[in-house]
Parts: structure tokens; sequence; C-alpha cells
């Protein structure tokens, strides 16, 4: 797994390369807290080139979009979602707690 950090006036843009599975969820979890210790609450994770995500990257996901809306400080969203992960989360019933963008440009433009 990869993952990159670009910070931008009003958000974080995060993008995850590979797969997210029970080993490498602890730095996926570490990257989206990272942001928000640093006080970013505006958070696009960018997955067109995630292969995989288990339930552990999902709960990374859950905690941080709690984290973000907490005192409406901001909010986590997703970018370039793959059928394949849309699939899981739609299973895991997550759909209704993200924003999903088609491209970055639409994602970062929306905060």
């Amino acid at each position: 797994m990869e993952i990159t950090t670009q910070e931008f006036k009003h958000c974080d843009l995060i993008k995850v390369k590979g797969r997210v599975d029970s080993a490498t969820a602890p730095d996926f979890s570490k990257a989206l807290e990272k942001a928000n210790n640093d006080g970013h609450f505006n958070i696009a994770v960018e997955m067109s080139e995630l292969e995989y995500m288990s339930s552990a990257g999902f709960r990374a996901l859950l905690a941080t979009q709690r984290n973000c809306k907490k005192f409406n400080r901001g909010e986590l969203v997703l970018v370039s979602v793959s059928d394949r992960i849309r699939e899981a989360l739609e299973l895991a019933g997550f759909t209704e707690l993200f924003k999903t963008f088609d491209n970055t440009v639409d994602a970062v433009g929306s905060f």
C-alpha cells in the first residue's frame, strides 16, 4: 500500500494505492489521524488505484469521518471509488455516510 497526502487551501487529499487490509490498515489509519491531528478536518480520500479495502480500512474511514464531523468541523469524502469498493461500502451500509465524487477536482471544489 502507498499513501500520499497533498494539502490544499480548503482540504487535504489523501491518495491510497494498492491494498488496505489487516496488515496495512494501521498505516492508513495513522495517515488519516495525522491530518486530523494537524487541524485538518476536510479530507478527500482518492481511491482510483485502490485494489482492495478490508473492514479494518472501512473502520478507519468511519472513525475519521466521525472525528471530522464532530463539532461541525468538516467531513471526509471519497473520490473515484471503484465498483468493487462501492459494493463493499453498500454491503456494510456505509454509502449513506460518505459523499462520493467521480473526480478529484469536484471533490476538492466541494469544500
